[in-house]
């Protein structure tokens, strides 16, 4: 059977109620689709500098503030262009010379790559590990240690501590905010996009700042160091500050977002969303370790990421049971298509039911069997 061949029907029985595992853009609960609707006409279509939006803006930054637990004097700052653009922003903003870089996947390594090409910085220092395990920052002498709490591309959620007291840790925490507990006795800037855990679109950049990031950016932005308009991240703060973006932001992806906020505040918090996505990830990789086929792709149980799970398969093509199971509703399982490896990758955001978890592996044995 080809990676093409869709011919295996599963049993209704067998599916999950609800198909999307994808790691990003990933299930937006139905629910917050229809409080969107709901209000459309009063607020898609209208000026993001008017009450109707800035009071969306309000309850997001509002509600991450509870979610996080943030100290008094830390605030949530935002813009457009997701972590990605954020990462040009901070290499203006937050570094001030010379940078530590966790290098341990796609995404972790593309920040330190963002500052190597950047002329007024030094060269950063990168500690790399293969990819499906992690490095830990060492003490050094650098402005910023920039860490990730959860690499998307291959699953692994290191911890998060702090190396030094001297320079700011910057925290990449893209696919773990809002469903992964983190301290921010740690932590001077945990950034993300809400379209993973938060259940949202994309094209919006969050950062919870410290006031020794606070103070950083406020620095940097009114020196002498020229920062385009829409890095800037002072003018982000000022802006967040009035609960506004700079530029035009998408409306839908802020009420969105701040709609799965709220019900993670009201189900039990953040607490509540890690157990929940552990319930979910914990049946994936117990069902991994128990077939002859699977296992694992992270063999360290303590880095395991509770949000994104990937699991190796053995003289089965995973990229056969992948389609398979788009051809039947269940999408974007498939690996990160940089990493080449026979495996599937599965998310297991709060916002995904864990029972729809146990519905999937189900689903995979079925076809496992069907093609033997």
């Amino acid at each position: 059977m080809t990676a093409t061949d869709t011919s295996i029907s599963l049993p209704t029985e067998l599916l999950p109620k609800d198909g999307r595992f994808g790691s990003g853009p990933s299930k937006v609960r139905p629910e917050a689709i229809h409080a969107l609707s709901s209000l459309a006409e009063d607020y898609l279509g209208t000026s993001h500098r008017r009450m109707t939006a800035k009071n969306q803006v309000t309850r997001l930054r509002s509600g991450l503030t509870n979610l996080f637990d943030l100290p008094d004097g830390w605030e949530v700052v935002l813009g457009n262009g997701g972590t990605t653009l954020f990462w040009d922003a901070a290499s203006f903003g937050l570094i001030e010379n010379v940078s530590q870089h966790l290098a341990f996947g796609e995404f972790s390594s593309k920040f330190a790559k963002v500052v190597q090409a950047a002329p007024h910085l030094g060269e950063p220092q990168i500690i790399s590990s293969e990819p499906g395990t992690h490095p830990v920052p060492v003490e050094a002498a650098v402005d910023s240690y920039a860490l990730t709490h959860n690499e998307t591309s291959t699953g692994v959620s290191p911890s998060l501590t702090r190396p030094s007291e001297e320079g700011l840790v910057l925290v990449d925490a893209t696919s773990a905010a809002g469903a992964i507990c983190w301290d921010s006795a740690e932590v001077d800037c945990y950034y993300f996009a809400p379209q993973k855990a938060l259940a949202s679109d994309g094209g919006l950049w969050l950062a919870a700042c410290s006031p020794r990031a606070i103070e950083r950016i406020e620095r940097l932005t009114s020196g002498d160091r020229w920062i385009p308009a829409g890095l800037d991240l002072g003018i982000a703060l000022t802006n967040s500050r009035q609960n506004q973006t700079y530029n035009t932001p998408s409306l839908a992806t802020i009420f969105l977002a701040a709609e799965m906020v709220d019900w993670i505040n009201e189900s039990g918090g953040l607490e509540w969303a890690e157990a929940r996505c552990q319930e979910s990830s914990n049946t994936i990789y117990r069902w991994a370790d128990e077939r002859s086929f699977t296992q694992p792709f992270v063999t360290d149980a303590s880095q395991r990421s509770p949000v994104v799970c990937t699991v190796d398969f053995d003289g089965v093509d995973a990229d056969v049971i992948s389609g398979i199971l788009r051809a039947n509703g269940v999408l974007d399982t498939e690996s990160y298509r940089g990493l080449g490896r026979n495996q599937l990758r599965i998310a297991t955001f709060p916002a995904i039911d864990p029972d729809d978890v146990i519905a999937l592996c189900a689903c995979v044995d079925y076809i496992v069997e069907s093609l033997r």
